[in-house]
């Protein structure tokens, strides 16, 4: 840490941190610049990782009729997980961005491009959270420790991708939705279409919110020549957000009905209320979207976390039956 002021940069708070957020008031001042670097300060990606890990969980059980204290842990574990890989996920994004985050005037009061940590040191930091999270792992079946291992190809690339591709949302989608796949399989055993589709239903899900939030870069993005689907899409981005939000209504869907036991005609209704109610959600972010307007894209970005949780409780109602 540099600096005594009380100015919210000195103390090296970050800008889109969530004001009063208990790392910059209360973590101890020497865990803060790895804590920041984890966006404990900013728990909604933790959210996003976490709910498709949920929807898998919760879905599988569904299919099967099953449910032990085996899903206790998955559902906790899954918790315990997205905080971790999320964070080493994004450590290691600062590390690949930390040149791009210093011209960027959102990111520049990041940890490495201030100054309160070397990449070094954040590489270190990087590691130990993706080795807490890989003794989590091995508690799961093998075919979910495989994916486990697997998901951390999507996670190292994913920091390039918007040097070479307008869709680097993809790769996002990719990444943070991967848990609906290992959940599904550290339940069930093994991997079913309904999980994949699940999956892609979440991918369609994070290009949709994700690209509301690239919006808030988009003018340091230009400049500076990194590449988004808000650059790509420009004013006909409401109409790709409806696309978005009908793909993974849609989708969700489709994994529902392929999932439901066959007959259990209540069951199947509180479920598809899920995807169905998430749409309504996402129509709203629609309707109050405005493209110039940092706090408001960011308002919206951050509501994806009760979006995420519609189908998480219908699911988990479904589940209860």
């Amino acid at each position: 840490m540099t600096g005594t002021s009380q100015t919210p940069e000195a103390e090296g708070q970050v800008r889109d941190a969530v004001r009063g957020n208990w790392v910059d008031h209360h973590a101890p001042a020497w865990t803060r610049p790895y804590l920041r670097l984890s966006r404990a300060d900013r728990p909604i990606g933790t959210w996003l990782l976490l709910l498709p890990c949920w929807w898998g969980l919760l879905l599988s059980m569904v299919a099967d009729g099953q449910a032990g204290w085996f899903d206790v842990w998955i559902f906790a574990s899954c918790g315990i997980g997205a905080v971790l890989m999320r964070g080493a996920g994004c450590t290691w994004n600062d590390i690949t961005d930390r040149d791009i985050d210093g011209s960027v005037d959102r990111t520049a009061s990041r940890p490495i491009p201030s100054g309160q940590v070397t990449a070094r040191q954040a590489l270190a930091w990087a590691v130990v959270q993706c080795l807490i999270a890989f003794l989590i792992l091995i508690t799961f079946p093998p075919a979910a420790i495989a994916l486990g291992v697997i998901s951390l190809v999507p996670v190292a690339i994913y920091p390039f991708a918007k040097r070479f591709t307008w869709w680097p949302q993809i790769f996002l989608g990719i990444a943070f939705n991967w848990g609906a796949l290992l959940a599904w399989t550290a339940h069930s055993g093994s991997l079913g279409w309904p999980a994949v589709l699940l999956y892609v239903s979440g991918m369609a899900w994070t290009l949709f919110y994700d690209t509301i939030y690239a919006h808030q870069d988009k003018e340091d993005d230009a400049l500076i020549g990194v590449k988004s689907t808000a650059r790509l899409f420009g004013d006909n981005t409401p109409q790709w957000l409806a696309r978005f939000m009908v793909a993974c209504t849609t989708l969700m869907g489709i994994a529902i009905v392929l999932a439901a036991p066959d007959g259990a005609i209540l069951e199947l209704v509180i479920l598809l209320v899920g995807p169905w109610a998430m749409g309504w959600h996402m129509l709203w972010q629609m309707r109050r979207l405005k493209m110039d307007d940092a706090d408001r894209l960011l308002e919206l970005f951050r509501s994806n976390r009760d979006a995420g949780l519609i189908p998480v409780l219908f699911f988990a109602i479904a589940v209860l039956l």
